[in-house]
């Protein structure tokens, strides 16, 4: 009788997962520390609308 060869995992899919999960997460990142960049922007156009560009 023949043996049949051990099939290997496969691996693929749990790649992919994961290069998604980390570039979601590098976005998500990046997102939130541009987000602290304009409150002090915010805040001055809050106070006096000549700072803003939107008239």
């Amino acid at each position: 009788m023949s043996e049949q060869p051990k099939q290997e995992k496969d691996y693929f899919w749990y790649i992919i997962a994961a290069v998604i999960v980390a570039v979601a997460a590098a976005l998500w990142m990046v997102k939130n520390q541009e987000h602290g960049k304009y409150v002090t922007t915010e805040q001055a156009i809050q106070q006096d609308k000549a700072f803003s560009a939107y008239r």
